[in-house]
């Protein structure tokens, strides 16, 4: 992904979300547009989506996304998902059949890129989630991009 255009989408990333009036329709309405901008520029993927902390902050739920059915509910034991959601760290995977306790939601699925979203007082509110069929799809490049969009997704949906 070029430069130029990851800013670009960026951009329309933050101009999708800066209409947000603290409602959860409207929270699950962005991030229906934030997938699926995601989906049209990322290359080589087969799902982009989030999941959602709940309240009990013990698992993630199946929030809005782009692709083929999903696992709707993820502990924060298992997972990429959980990894990203429990050290609040992006996790990128080369081999996701490699990684230990990998839920196969689409078997097609060969490397994830997971990074979490956080709220202004740093606490896990949910993941972004992208997967793709081709192994060690994700370069370095990708995950600052796919960073900085969960930060624009965090500070405009739950500050």
């Amino acid at each position: 992904m070029e430069r130029d255009t990851s800013t670009s989408i960026l951009d329309q990333l933050a101009a999708l979300l800066s209409d947000y009036d603290g409602t959860i329709q409207r929270r699950y309405c962005d991030l229906s547009n934030a997938s699926a901008l995601l989906a049209e520029y990322l290359k080589r993927i087969n799902w982009v989506g989030f999941y959602l902390m709940q309240p009990d902050q013990k698992a993630l739920v199946l929030g809005p996304f782009q692709g083929k059915v999903a696992c709707t509910d993820i502990t924060l034991e298992r997972g990429v998902c959980g990894l990203a959601a429990r050290s609040k760290q992006t996790v990128r995977v080369d081999d996701v059949h490699a990684f230990p306790g990998h839920i196969a939601c689409d078997g097609a699925s060969n490397s994830e890129l997971v990074v979490p979203l956080l709220d202004r007082d740093g606490l896990v509110v949910g993941v972004l989630d992208v997967d793709s069929p081709d192994l060690a799809r994700f370069t370095e490049k990708d995950q600052s991009f796919l960073e900085d969009a969960a930060k624009i997704i965090s500070r405009a949906l739950w500050t």
